[in-house]
C-alpha cells in the first residue's frame, strides 16, 4: 500500500472531527471516500496534508510514519492537495500559479519539460498563461487547481470535491481528467459529494461517517449496496 492510515484522530481544538478513521490506498489506484457533509471528509485530507495535527492513530506513507510531519515536508513527499474551493491565486497570473506549484522542485529542463507537457493536457490555460486567474471561469479555476498540483509531481493526489459548483458539462470534464491523471500512474484520494460520479471512477471506496468509515468495497460494490442506493444516490 502506498497509504496506510490506521485509527487517526484529529480535530480542532476540543472538538474531535475524525474518530478511529483507517483506510489503505493501493498504489497506482482510484480510491474515493464519500459521506455527508461533517463527515469529516476534509479534516481526513487536511490531516493527511499535516495542516490539521494527528492526535492519536499512524499515517504511513510509502512505508514511512508521516503523522509528525509538516505540511511543506508531505509535499516535498509526494503528497499533494488539490483543496476545495480550488483556492487558486486570483491576483496572480495562471503561468504564477503553476510556478508556485512547482516551488519544491529545481528550475531546469525537466521541469520546463513537463510544464509544457501539462499545458499540452490543459489546452485552456496554455492559452490563458497571462490571464488574471480570478478572471478564469469555474471549471477553468478547477483546471488550473490541478494543473498546480500535478506540476509538484505527486505521488499521492488529493482531491476535494473537484466537482463543487462546476456546471453539470464541466463535471464530467474534470472527472474525465481525474481517470487520465491516474491513467499515468498518479495515485488518487478523492473526496467527492457527487457520490454517483466518485464510485463509478473508484477502484475502491469508503464511507465515511461521524469521523470513521462505514462501510467500504470496490466502486461497484457500494454502487450496488440498497444502503448506499438509500442514503447517497437517491435510490
Amino acid at each position: 500500500m502506498i497509504l496506510e492510515v490506521s485509527n487517526l484522530h484529529s480535530g480542532y481544538g476540543k472538538i474531535e472531527i475524525l474518530k478511529g478513521l483507517s483506510i489503505q490506498v493501493a498504489p497506482g489506484k482510484i480510491v474515493s471516500l464519500i459521506g455527508s457533509n461533517g463527515a469529516g471528509k476534509t479534516t481526513f485530507l487536511m490531516t493527511l496534508s499535516a495542516l490539521v495535527p494527528a492526535r492519536r492513530g499512524s499515517i504511513r506513507f510509502e512505508g514511512k510514519s508521516m503523522e509528525k510531519l509538516s505540511p511543506d515536508e508531505m509535499v516535498r513527499h509526494g503528497v499533494i492537495q488539490v483543496p476545495e474551493g480550488r483556492r487558486i491565486f486570483s491576483h496572480l497570473t495562471v503561468g504564477e500559479n503553476l510556478d508556485l506549484g512547482a516551488y519544491t522542485r529545481t528550475p531546469g529542463k525537466e521541469l520546463q519539460a513537463d510544464r509544457e507537457q501539462l499545458l499540452d493536457q490543459f489546452p485552456i490555460l496554455k492559452s490563458r498563461l497571462k490571464m488574471l486567474a480570478g478572471n478564469l471561469s469555474g471549471g477553468e479555476q478547477q483546471m488550473l487547481a490541478m494543473a498546480r498540483g500535478l506540476i509538484a509531481r505527486p505521488k499521492l493526489l488529493l482531491l476535494d470535491e473537484p466537482s463543487l459548483g462546476l456546471a453539470p458539462k464541466m463535471v464530467e470534464v474534470v472527472f474525465d481528467l481525474i481517470h487520465r491523471i491516474n491513467e499515468q500512474g498518479i495515485t488518487i484520494l478523492l473526496v467527492e459529494q457527487n457520490a454517483w460520479m466518485a464510485l463509478e471512477i473508484a477502484d475502491y471506496a469508503y464511507v465515511i461517517e461521524s469521523g470513521k468509515i462505514s462501510l467500504e468495497g470496490t466502486g461497484k460494490e457500494l454502487l450496488a449496496n440498497p444502503t448506499i442506493k438509500r442514503s447517497y444516490l437517491g435510490g
